[in-house]
């Protein structure tokens, strides 16, 4: 038996600017911009249910960004949060796949999904 948990408790995604990467995922999950940036380099995304996600701009180098997504964030609506990210000029790196899932990028580089569950 192992003292380890089959489960994710949060994800950090590398950001070069905490400040604005505070405000542009806020934006795109509707969120308010509000919280505190936490040691100067650490904002925690407020999630209603699951894993947790951190900003951290300690962490962020080229060589630490997502170039292949790590995760998905989940959708009801694959064709309406295509249509949302692609309204605010994020950058799309592949179109809706098998009606499922799609890839873009943050303004950072990494490559993240949205995948219909």
């Amino acid at each position: 038996m192992s003292a380890i948990l089959n489960k994710i408790g949060t994800v950090f995604i590398p950001v070069r600017d905490i400040e604005e990467a505070k405000n542009w995922y806020c934006e795109i999950f509707g969120l308010k911009a509000e919280g505190e940036i936490l040691f100067g380099h650490l904002f925690i995304i407020p999630t209603t249910n699951g894993t947790g996600i951190v900003l951290d701009s300690k962490i962020y180098s080229e060589e630490t960004i997502f170039k292949t997504p790590l995760f998905h964030f989940d959708t009801t609506n694959i064709k309406g949060a295509y249509e949302f990210l692609k309204g605010k000029d994020v950058e799309i790196t592949t179109e809706i796949e098998h009606n499922h899932y799609f890839n873009f990028k943050d303004p950072y580089g990494n490559h993240l999904m949205v995948c219909k569950c």
